[in-house]
C-alpha cells in the first residue's frame, strides 16, 4: 500500500499585478513541498511519509502512512515566471505569480493635415 493520492483544494485569484494561488494542504511542512516552473507550467507537488511506533506491554505497534499529490497549472503568457514566490503558513500554500507589464495596443488614428 503506497498511500492515497489526494488532491488539495485550490483557489486561483487574478489581481491587478499578479495571480494568487492558494492551496489547502494542512498537516504538511514547507520542506514537504516542491514548486517548479517548467516552460509555461506551474507544478506543485508534496510528499510526506509518517512512521509511528508504540511499545506497550512488550508489544510493538508500528504504523506507516505515505501521502503525496501533484497539481499542474498552465501559466498565462503575461506572467513573469522568474519572479514566482511561494510561502506556507497555517496549512495554506500561497503562490504569487507577477504579471508582465501590459503592452499598450497601437491605436489607429487619422492625423489632420494643417
Amino acid at each position: 500500500f503506497w498511500g492515497v493520492e489526494k488532491l488539495p483544494s485550490v483557489n486561483i485569484t487574478e489581481r491587478n499585478d499578479d495571480f494568487l494561488i492558494e492551496l489547502a494542504a494542512p498537516g504538511l511542512d514547507k520542506k514537504d513541498f516542491k514548486v517548479e516552473v517548467e516552460r509555461d507550467m506551474l507544478v506543485i507537488s508534496a510528499e510526506k511519509e509518517e512512521k509511528k511506533e508504540e511499545k506497550e506491554n512488550g508489544m510493538t505497534r508500528r504504523e506507516f502512512s505515505y501521502n503525496k499529490f501533484c497539481r499542474s497549472f498552465r501559466l498565462p503568457e503575461n506572467t513573469k515566471t522568474d519572479k514566482v514566490e511561494a510561502s506556507y503558513k497555517d496549512g495554506i500554500l500561497k503562490i504569487e505569480i507577477p504579471k508582465k507589464a501590459a503592452l499598450t495596443p497601437t491605436v489607429n488614428k487619422e492625423i489632420a493635415v494643417r
